[in-house]
């Protein structure tokens, strides 16, 4: 066997190996970034859904102790007054749906940016909101915490609300 010929085929075949690690290597961890964007995806719908019907423990095990929840009119909650005010009916949603949601994973954060369109009954006023919103998960013991939110009103609303009271 010439010695020339096998020192070409087996660079040759160093050659396709690496090429098909640099071609798959990808695609491998695309396919783990959109598991962990599922799983990510699975926590925000179930966090949707005990929003709607809400059960303490679910929440509870669905947002961080350290929780930052926002709201888009300045309010600041807790983990303990968020899941309070979705228990007592101080805010009430009778339905939300989430549209343009996009997730962005980067080690044990995930960010999530949504519209949420939903029909309230807060205290037994009826109303409906329209918000885009900001959440910030947080791996924790290999589930997904909400740790932040932060809800501001769509570009066209902001504007038209009358102006704040000056500072006292």
């Amino acid at each position: 066997m010439n010695p020339f010929h096998s020192r070409w085929t087996l660079h040759c075949a160093q050659g396709v190996t690496l090429a098909a690690a640099l071609v798959t290597a990808p695609l491998v961890a695309h396919a783990q970034a959109s598991a962990e964007e599922q799983a990510v995806a699975s926590v925000v719908e179930k966090l949707r859904v005990a929003m709607v019907d809400p059960d303490q423990a679910t929440l509870t095990s669905l947002t961080s102790p350290l929780l930052s929840y926002g709201h888009s009119g300045g309010k600041v909650d807790t983990q303990a007054s968020f899941i309070g005010a979705l228990m007592d009916k101080s805010s009430d949603f009778v339905s939300i749906s989430l549209s343009d949601q996009t997730i962005s994973i980067s080690g044990n954060a995930a960010v999530v940016r949504h519209t949420l369109a939903g029909a309230t009954n807060d205290r037994g006023t009826p109303g409906n909101v329209t918000i885009k919103v900001l959440t910030i998960w947080q791996k924790d013991g290999g589930q997904w915490r909400l740790l932040a939110r932060q809800a501001v009103r769509p570009a066209g609303e902001a504007e038209s609300l009358p102006p704040l009271p000056p500072p006292h």
